[in-house]
């Protein structure tokens, strides 16, 4: 599993590899958290999930989405996520601390996440995520 900032003039663009679809979802938000906050959060605190989409694309901007929603709302730095993917669903429980200030200050603000640009791409060896996140 890898995740890569890339070039991107005004917002951040970011690639993550891995193995298995579910490990590609939980190191998508664990990017999310590394942009929002200089780093993912520690386990802790879980918190249930549940999302539908169309397709994988849909299935990560919606996962994303509610990521964005949950750290937001709810306090919570997520740290990665246990979860179950089928046709048109992801389900289970994020994990992650609460927000603090002293420990998760060294991010950007991500205002949303971005369908231009956002792939999946699978090839023999694993699953190639490319999604910018508007900051």
């Amino acid at each position: 599993m890898s995740i890569e900032e890339l070039d991107h003039t005004a917002d951040a663009k970011i690639r993550v590899k891995a193995g298995t679809l579910e490990d590609l979802f939980s190191e998508a938000g664990r990017a999310l958290m590394q942009v929002m906050y200089g780093r993912p959060g520690k386990d802790g605190r879980t918190y249930p999930l549940a999302v539908r989409g169309d397709d994988l694309e849909s299935l990560m901007h919606a996962y994303l989405s509610e990521l964005l929603f949950i750290t937001e709302v709810e306090g919570l730095v997520i740290s990665g996520a246990d979860l179950r993917i089928g046709e048109g669903f992801v389900e289970g429980v994020v994990r992650g601390e609460p927000f603090s200030m002293e420990a998760h200050n060294a991010g950007r603000g991500v205002k949303g996440i971005s369908y231009s640009g956002l792939s999946i791409v699978h090839d023999q060896e694993s699953y190639i995520l490319d999604v910018i996140f508007d900051v």
